[in-house]
């Protein structure tokens, strides 16, 4: 990798140079800020160690500039001058790091690899881009996340019908985009359906659309999903969830390439790509009755599973990087750095709530430690960790509050993890908790928790 070192101190370059290169590092210098930008439109560095006290313009005035010229490339500030006000300032400009002088080889080395970790994950989220299609982000290097996109590479081609399946957060809507971005029926629409967002008296006339008075309400026809994706590609999303009179309509339609809309008599021709999403076991479901065979005969036809974060934490640093981003762009929210210890702590957690939690998890960094180093106690404070029966919380002698108020903020936990845990779908809490959806709805309303559909 190659890295520009802009300090005016010769023989702390000249130091730099030899530690970097003995780590296979190709080095090049500038001595003031105007030399390092002049060189950074040339060189394209993958990361940059740049002073701050320098001739002319200082390295914290530069740094902007520096961003302006080459956006994305980490960049270290060093100073032995620099005060906390500096290193805050530092921080809010987008510096990757900073580090105080004399400088300590250890601390020169663990930083660089990060940042090139940095660098490596922007890198790949602009060759995913190139890959899979604008709007997808299947980041990853690890060996199941290799094998997600060979099998998207191998499938998205054809016709096949794909079930993907994976647990809450393992990014299925993602996977589904791609193959959609890398077929045939790109230029076509992509609709999306959320089975378990409607409620079931509705997924007939959602999915297949209705005429004029097929019921109370229905004032004009409408047409459905199934025919608004009609030339593109159909996402069935919590297919596991649809009731048993809309799997038999949708049996059909997939046989036959025809539907009808309720209350109507005439078949509508729909030429669309199904694609279908899980985080049931759908194979239990079927021996317990609560799925047909047939139609997960006939959506199986390619099985894509999405592997749940806890088996590729060496992705991590990678999705941790992309969040910042995402937050950057979206929020304008610049993300904090995390020390070496900190991501080991996160690797090490189970993550339940998979990629979507650790996005969330990033964004709570951001908002409550800006202009910080996050280090292992921040992340001890914030990872979610509900309170357990028997936990030793529970049983304070002092705690002032009733039984009742008590036991309300034990559930108030539980539903809040749980619905972290699902981003934030009620429907998949819900299943987290062994509980129906009506009833966790009821217990949120008395308890004045707020969640999506």
């Amino acid at each position: 990798m190659k890295l520009l070192v802009v300090d005016d101190e010769p023989n702390l370059r000249r130091m730099l140079r030899a530690l970097l290169e003995s780590e296979g590092h190709e080095i090049v210098e500038a001595g003031s800020a105007e030399a390092g930008l002049q060189i950074l439109e040339e060189e394209h560095p993958d990361v940059i160690l740049l002073d701050v006290v320098l001739p002319g313009s200082t390295g914290l005035d530069s740094l902007p500039e520096f961003h302006r010229t080459l956006p994305g490339v980490p960049v270290i500030m060093m100073s032995g001058e620099a005060t906390l006000s500096d290193a805050a300032r530092a921080t809010r400009e987008g510096a990757f790091h900073f580090l105080e002088k004399p400088l300590s080889p250890d601390a020169v080395l663990a930083t660089v690899r990060g940042a090139l970790e940095v660098s490596r994950a922007r890198e790949l989220s602009r060759a995913l881009l190139d890959e899979l299609g604008p709007g997808t982000l299947l980041i990853g290097e690890s060996e199941p996340m290799i094998r997600v996109r060979d099998t998207i590479r191998k499938v998205a081609p054809t016709e096949a019908r794909v079930l993907i399946v994976g647990e809450s957060g393992t990014g299925k809507e993602l996977a589904a985009t791609a193959i959609h971005n890398l077929s045939a029926r790109k230029s076509g629409p992509f609709i999306r359906v959320n089975s378990a967002a409607i409620p079931r008296e509705l997924v007939e006339s959602e999915m297949f659309g209705h005429e004029k008075g097929a019921f109370t309400g229905a004032e004009q026809r409408r047409r459905g999903r199934f025919e608004l994706a009609h030339g593109g590609t159909l996402f069935l999303d919590e297919i596991g969830d649809l009731g048993e009179g809309a799997q038999a309509k949708l049996l059909r339609t997939l046989e036959s390439g025809t539907l009808q809309r309720v209350g109507g008599q005439t078949p509508v021709a729909v030429d669309v790509r199904v694609l279908a999403a899980t985080n049931r076991d759908l194979h239990a479901d079927v021996g317990a009755g609560r799925f047909r065979e047939d139609l997960l005969f006939r959506l199986d036809v390619v099985l894509l599973r999405m592997p749940p974060l806890r088996e590729r934490p060496g992705d991590l640093p990678l999705l941790v990087q992309h969040a910042g981003d995402r937050l950057l762009a979206r929020q304008g929210i610049q993300a904090p750095a995390l020390a070496p210890k900190a991501l080991e702590l996160l690797s090490a957690h189970s993550w339940p709530g998979n990629v979507r939690e650790l996005f969330n998890f990033v964004e709570r960094l951001a908002i409550l430690h800006p202009d910080e180093e996050i280090g292992p106690d921040h992340v001890r404070e914030l990872l979610h960790r509900p309170l357990r029966p028997g936990s030793p919380e529970i049983y304070r002698d002092q705690d002032p509050r009733s039984l009742r108020e008590r036991l309300d903020h034990f559930e108030v936990e539980l539903i809040r993890g749980a619905l972290e845990a699902s981003g934030e779908n009620v429907a998949e809490a819900a299943r987290r908790l062994c509980t129906d959806r009506a009833n966790l709805y009821r217990r949120m309303k008395r308890l004045g928790i707020r969640g999506e559909s």
